[in-house]
């Protein structure tokens, strides 16, 4: 399925300085040409549902999450700088735990102080990612890797593409920051769906 978007630039995640580009729409629904890690066994996937809260316990991390979308730009949007603790969701793509490949961002810091994702390069693998979904399940995702692209060696295939099971994507900004052009790179971490735990009405 391709919803016919062309570029995709994630600006503004931090301090404007993110630049991912290309179409994760196309690739999330069925490119098997990416990964990010090993293939260990994956969770069956979900029905789709909105995310309401991500948890990354290994960062003390826990994060409402709102929906974002594309601009008259054609530009994924970020969580506003106001709400520095709070994560977005790309709502065109998959769901969590859904099949393919869900995206979720969030700032490294704004002018304000640290930011929900500051310490995102220092998960690893083997790590959990927790994403309580509307429909009152927890996807628990386990991280297979976590990489640092600059903005033009960024691999748009590897970090957007399906893999025939349901993945997560977790972005923010890295590398060296600039006043004029913002962060020189990405820091994407590659996690998989490996359990689900449901919440009792």
């Amino acid at each position: 399925m391709t919803l016919g978007v062309t570029s995709l630039l994630v600006t503004g995640i931090v301090r404007a300085g993110c630049d991912p580009s290309d179409d994760p729409v196309a690739a999330a629904h069925g490119n098997d040409a990416a990964g990010g890690g090993g293939r260990s066994a994956s969770h069956a996937p979900l029905s789709p549902s909105r995310p309401v809260k991500v948890a990354v316990p290994a960062i003390f991390v826990e994060a409402p999450v709102t929906g974002l979308g594309l601009d008259e730009k054609r530009h994924l949007g970020a969580p506003p700088m106001s709400r520095p603790r709070e994560v977005g969701w790309y709502r065109d793509g998959p769901s969590p735990g859904e099949m393919g490949t869900s995206l979720i961002v969030g700032h490294r810091d704004t002018a304000t102080g640290p930011a929900v994702f500051l310490n995102l390069n220092a998960l690893r693998r083997g790590d959990t990612v927790k994403v309580t979904r509307a429909d009152r399940q927890t996807a628990v995702f386990t991280v297979d890797a976590v990489e640092t692209y600059t903005k033009d060696e960024f691999p748009d295939d590897k970090v957007y593409g399906g893999t025939g099971r349901p993945e997560l994507r977790l972005m923010t900004c890295g590398g060296r920051f600039d006043k004029k052009d913002g962060y020189s790179a990405n820091v994407v971490v590659f996690a998989h769906l490996t359990s689900l735990k449901s919440r009792k009405a």
